[in-house]
């Protein structure tokens, strides 16, 4: 397979850059300063532990030797004979939003508000304002990244300071159709949210079928969420006796401890293709 779109997997630089700076500038950008205390629970209350793919680089060599056990056919990875793909399950532990339900799942209307409608409800702007803002990218509407920067510094709603953040988040993260612009699909995905809607199945299915094209074609860019990908791989080399306790804690976030264990980003494709193939600790896990 031709290795040009792995090349190109983005981790969306823009919006990791503005969170790094603002780290630098004010201590950490979840805790002080703007975000204080109230703000961050909101966010973690109603949106789970997502903004710590923020803190989650992409080791594109890891990915480039993962995305070789793809097989396109069945939707899964085949590590020598062991098949193993993410589950909705397991990406609802990964992300932890207590307030989303399993048994309720994202689906499109047919009949939804408009983009500019769903936009002003999110963020609370008025129509002027959003208008003025809403760029057409491709064959879809999208509102820039960094005027959705701009209002998270100054909201002065602290539920909508957070919904602001969340949608950058799913908008440039979790589903980053248009590099450093939020797609006008993610404001009516958004909106289940509210609902208690679990927006899972359509994250595992925006990744499986990326990879899928992505095989299929030998180039393009992979527009699922890499690092919660890379995340759920991580999970599966964890030492066993350490997670068997701490995973059915109401208290325990995988996805912070993931993004706090140390990793070398030298290890060559190579390495990680013949590590990825034995994958002794996958075969304990099944």
């Amino acid at each position: 397979m031709e290795k040009g779109f792995l090349d190109r997997v983005e981790d969306n630089a823009a919006v990791r850059t503005w969170s790094e700076t603002t780290q630098r500038r004010k201590g950490d950008s979840l805790a002080k300063g703007y975000w204080n205390n109230e703000v961050r629970q909101l966010f973690y209350s109603n949106y789970g532990d997502l903004p710590y793919l923020l803190d989650m680089k992409v080791d594109k060599r890891l990915f480039r030797a993962l995305a070789q056990f793809w097989n396109s056919a069945y939707s899964y990875f085949t590590f020598g004979k062991v098949d193993l793909v993410p589950t909705i399950e397991e990406y609802m532990a990964l992300l932890r939003c207590l307030k989303i339900q399993v048994d309720k799942v994202y689906s499109k209307a047919i009949n939804v508000p408009t983009f500019l409608k769903r936009l002003m409800n999110i963020i609370g702007m008025s129509e002027q304002w959003v208008t003025t803002r809403i760029k057409q990218k491709g064959d879809s509407k999208c509102i820039p990244w960094k005027n959705l920067k701009d209002l998270i510094l100054a909201h002065l709603d602290a539920k909508k300071k957070v919904d602001v953040f969340a949608l950058s988040i799913y908008g440039l993260f979790v589903f980053s159709k248009a590099l450093g612009h939020v797609d006008e699909a993610i404001t009516d995905l958004f909106d289940w949210l509210d609902k208690r809607v679990t927006p899972v199945p359509a994250i595992l299915a925006e990744t499986f079928r990326s990879l899928n094209a992505c095989r299929r074609a030998g180039e393009g860019r992979f527009i699922g969420c890499a690092q919660l990908l890379l995340a759920w791989f991580y999970s599966h080399f964890w030492k066993v006796d350490k997670v068997s306790y701490q995973v059915f804690s109401e208290s325990y976030s995988p996805l912070k401890e993931i993004v706090a264990t140390p990793r070398r980003d030298d290890i060559s494709e190579e390495k990680w293709m013949g590590a990825v193939g034995y994958a002794p600790l996958l075969v304990l896990r099944q």
